[in-house]
């Protein structure tokens, strides 16, 4: 260091840092504007990776080429690192590492680069301080936050920690009569089973024979019953004046049976198991399936259970990790299950299980092809009927009756959606947002063999975990947040307007109309035709993320999310 010839000491060179600014301006930069660029997980992936590297090199600039004396060089490092691991130990359960580095850090090293401007000048003794206060700065207040998951989008989403949760408010209720609820036919206008599990009877979302009027200024849906209900992702099954979903109320798991008609709860069949899992929160994932008697239902953590859909009895229970040795993933069980004739199929992650409804007993156990997000179908394909299934492998279809592979397309990905059958040969699917959409042709040949040959490929619908309609030669869907039709034989997009978030919808085929539920618990009716983007009608109905799909039973629509479900009577046509 040069020397001061008028005082005879050693001059200190001034901190460099021009680096630091600009390394730590391109890391927020990246952080919170890529996303801006490129929607959803994409987005946050892109911008999580340069934003962590840029964060290497505001650490490497303070080390290398700061200026600073290294004891404060080294000293600042640890107290970053300190000041991480203090939030870690003592931050909400929800706020894990992987929280803290995506919000946390970028905001912990701006406070230290400030610091390092503005304290540049100052005594050593101050410096330590002051570094001291603006690190305890920056990492206190994600101590007094909690994780409430993140957007379809990926947008992180905080609470303060002492706030009353989701389960917290859905405490358990007086139980109502299980047999004194009214039969199906004094409460909606269907036949059999009027939504037996997943999507609706075929998985496909449709409600045939259901024509509502659509001018909502003047007569709009009525709400008919309104509760809370625990936290978890679920739809809903209904059959006999009875709606099945599943909840998380504390450390129970609960499959719970409530009456259409009231929303009084009827039952629930509980389990001492609690899945959490940062992004989405705490609850199930999966929708029940019901079958004459029996209501079958896949928890977060791979308990299967069999119960009685009058008086919520327990029939039997399996353990699909235990049966299948797949391990819980970290988004937990979501595969709803299929009952297809006498088994219950249930997809463990990407390897499908069948279970003899009856008893439980294991029948057949598939290959294992990976992680999936995605529920088995059951199409009929070629004339042959058997079960469809997306994994991180690709697709695939196996006879139900013995799970005997028929065959498989590879298509690499990680699949969340549900694949549509398009009749004949066909069927659509997507394995991720990036990649798109995909048409698939799945032939016998004259030996029996059976031969998949991929069609057309599109990026002009790209779900992420919003399932799609097929109607009239043609999918609606949504392409990331925006509603979008695309014609079935070429791929190519006709609109795309209306933004809804990450939602969900059903098709009411007989009329040409979508009831689209947003992310934000706005129901929208939008026409299903492929000249223009047109929405009829729109009008809140839950509060909160909504991410469940909505089901309609005759004139009924039923809506929830994690923290509340509410029925709605839709108008008459031409009222």
């Amino acid at each position: 260091m040069p020397l001061d010839p008028s005082l005879g000491k050693t001059l200190r060179k001034p901190l460099r840092i021009w680096p630091g600014v600009l390394a730590v301006v391109l890391l927020l930069a990246a952080r919170f504007g890529v996303k801006m660029v490129v929607p959803g997980f994409a987005g946050f992936r892109d911008g999580m990776l340069v934003s962590l590297g840029l964060a290497a090199v505001v650490v490497l600039w303070w080390l290398l080429l700061s200026r600073a004396r290294w004891l404060e060089r080294l000293g600042g490092v640890l107290l970053l690192a300190g000041g991480l691991a203090a939030t870690r130990l003592l931050a909400h359960e929800s706020m894990g590492p992987f929280w803290l580095l995506a919000y946390a850090l970028p905001f912990l090293l701006l406070a230290f680069v400030a610091w390092a401007v503005a304290t540049r000048r100052l005594a050593d003794r101050v410096r330590w301080a002051t570094l001291i206060v603006a690190v305890v700065a920056a990492c206190g207040p994600w101590l007094a936050a909690r994780s409430e998951g993140i957007t379809g989008d990926h947008v992180g989403q905080f609470a303060w920690r002492w706030t009353e949760t989701a389960d917290d408010r859905a405490r358990f209720e007086e139980l109502g009569d299980p047999a004194a609820a009214p039969a199906v036919e004094e409460t909606v206008a269907s036949e059999g089973p009027a939504w037996p599990g997943f999507r609706g009877p075929r998985r496909d979302g449709r409600v045939p024979s259901v024509r509502i009027g659509t001018d909502w200024s003047a007569d709009p849906p009525v709400e008919l019953w309104r509760r809370p209900v625990g936290p978890g992702w679920s739809s809903f099954a209904v059959r006999d004046g009875r709606l099945y979903t599943q909840e998380q109320r504390g450390d129970e798991e609960l499959v719970s049976c409530y009456d259409l008609a009231t929303g009084t709860p009827l039952w629930h069949h509980r389990d001492p198991v609690r899945f959490f899992e940062a992004n989405a929160g705490a609850g199930p994932r999966a929708t029940p399936a019901v079958s004459g008697r029996r209501v079958v239902a896949l928890g977060a953590t791979g308990l299967l259970n069999a119960l009685d859909a009058v008086s919520g009895d327990l029939l039997w229970s399996r353990d699909v990790t235990a049966d299948t040795g797949v391990p819980v993933p970290d988004w937990g069980f979501s595969g709803s299950p299929l009952i297809a004739d006498d088994l219950a199929v249930v997809a463990v992650s990407g390897r499908l299980a069948g279970y003899e409804l009856a008893s439980g007993q294991p029948r057949w156990l598939g290959e294992t092809r990976g992680l999936s997000y995605s529920s088995p179908t059951a199409m009929t394909i070629s004339g042959v009927p058997q079960v469809v299934q997306l994994s991180q492998a690709g697709v695939s279809g196996v006879a139900a009756v013995d799970g005997t592979a028929l065959w498989h397309h590879p298509a690499p990905g990680f699949p969340i959606v549900q694949p549509a059958a398009l009749g004949g040969a066909g069927l659509l699917y997507s394995v991720s947002q990036e990649q798109g959409t995909r048409r698939l042709a799945v032939h016998r040949g004259p030996n029996g063999d059976w031969m998949p040959e991929e069609g057309w490929s599109s990026s002009a619908l790209k779900p992420y975990f919003n399932d799609f309609v097929l109607h009239e030669g043609h999918v609606y869907g949504f392409d990331g947040r925006i509603l979008a039709a695309v014609d079935l034989e070429s791929g190519e997009r006709r609109w795309k307007g209306g933004r809804y978030g990450s939602g969900q919808m059903v098709l009411l085929s007989d009329q040409d109309l979508l009831l689209v539920l947003s992310e934000t618990g706005e129901l929208a009716l939008v026409s299903a035709t492929p000249e223009r983007f047109t929405e009829l009608a729109r009008m809140p109905v839950l509060e909160g993320k909504t991410w469940n799909h909505p089901v309609v039973v005759g004139d009924v629509l039923l809506v929830r999310n994690g923290a509340e479900m509410a029925a709605f009577r839709l108008p008459a046509p031409g009222a």
